[in-house]
């Protein structure tokens, strides 16, 4: 894996409870998030991006909004009978 630098304004340090480091895990979470969200990553490749379980991941994810499952409205009906 590489590793790339992004810079982020001061603004978002103004927070007593935003460390470098929380801030660090949250830019590596939301820059992931995007690349599975595009496609780019699956939600295996996107989790080891930011050091989570896929589950975490994937349940991070649905909190933010993102969809976690791309079925056309047939297979949502296979899965919904199945369960």
């Amino acid at each position: 894996m590489k590793t790339i630098q992004v810079q982020v304004p001061d603004t978002l340090l103004l927070h007593p409870q935003n460390s470098m480091a929380d801030m660090e895990r949250r830019s590596q979470f939301l820059l992931a998030l995007k690349f599975f969200e595009l496609g780019e990553l699956s939600s295996g490749q996107a989790a080891q991006m930011c050091g989570m379980s896929r589950a975490a991941f994937l349940t991070e994810a649905s909190r933010t909004g993102v969809a976690v499952a791309d079925l056309p409205p047939e297979g949502m009906d296979d899965e919904f009978a199945n369960a």
